[in-house]
């Protein structure tokens, strides 16, 4: 009798096995000409071939947190400068001992700004504490840029009660790697940063922006404006530190200049609280009271 077969075998010979075998076999792979050409890397990094990194860029995240059931996220942005409490006050002790005056100033500039980084830690927290009491597909994922300061800070606070969490890296000048909280099977490295910020919003439920610089103003004024222009469905916004963004942004002025419409004004939220900002979130969503920490 013929042996039978599996009826979820693929039929397709497998790629990866293929690559494997002529590796094995001590074939001799031409980079310009044998070489099969998705094992070829001086092919796929052509400039012609920049429209299939894209794909591939789009692809790789999505198939992986879809197979994870990572549908919805909170994503946070924040400072990767701000240091955590425990560094604060490791860098203040080392330059009170030293003396240096300009170390005097940095430290205690470090030890103001590590609220924020204790401040993302609990929010994350309230977040992932409630999403582990929910069914699968009405969880909600800590996403974060993957680095230090506010994003390890989230990526933490999801860790600590055992949620996992996701992190979508960029390849800097000056290497960066995903800080040590992320979940690695959640943790992806992107070239592009069109295609990254493409990610944040595909999933994103919520976006918080702690204080930052440059990197955080360009991830905020690009939701803003996807959100303005009707090119995303509207979330919720949340500018956590009233203090620092109205130090840094004057929104009024945009709408006494006539730049912006007064309701645009709407499209963002004011929180100064971990608990404040997750409450926020909840009544948008009409989350009720008990999944609020």
């Amino acid at each position: 009798m013929q042996d039978r077969q599996n009826i979820h075998e693929q039929r397709l010979a497998d790629a990866w096995a293929e690559i494997q075998a002529q590796s094995a076999d001590g074939t001799v792979l031409q980079p310009d000409a044998y070489r099969l050409a998705f094992s070829d890397p001086e092919f796929l990094l052509r400039r012609e071939t920049r429209g299939i990194r894209f794909q591939l860029e789009m692809l790789k995240p999505d198939l992986a947190q879809s197979a994870a059931g990572v549908d919805n996220t909170i994503v946070v942005f924040g400072s990767a400068r701000f240091p955590s409490p425990e560094k604060a006050e490791a860098a203040m002790q080392a330059a009170t001992v030293s003396g240096d005056e300009q170390a005097l100033v940095l430290a205690r500039r470090g030890l103001r700004n590590s609220r924020h980084y204790a401040h993302a830690q609990a929010f994350a927290r309230l977040v992932s504490s409630h999403s582990l009491s929910c069914p699968p597909d009405e969880r909600l994922y800590i996403c974060t840029g993957g680095g230090p300061g506010i994003m390890e800070a989230a990526n933490r606070g999801a860790h600590e009660v055992g949620a996992p969490s996701v992190a979508l890296n960029i390849t800097l000048e000056h290497e960066q790697t995903a800080n040590p909280y992320v979940t690695p099977s959640l943790s992806f490295k992107f070239h592009y940063f069109a295609l990254r910020k493409m990610h944040f919003m595909m999933r994103a439920k919520a976006l918080v922006a702690f204080p930052g610089g440059f990197g955080t103003l360009d991830e905020l004024f690009e939701v803003i404006t996807l959100v303005q222009t009707r090119k995303s469905k509207p979330v919720p916004i949340v500018l956590f530190g009233r203090e620092y963004w109205r130090r840094l942004i004057n929104l009024e002025m945009l709408v006494e200049e006539g730049a912006i419409a007064a309701a645009d004004l709407n499209l963002l939220h004011f929180a100064d609280e971990p608990q404040a900002a997750w409450d926020y979130i909840c009544d948008c969503y009409g989350i009720p009271a008990l999944g609020r920490g």
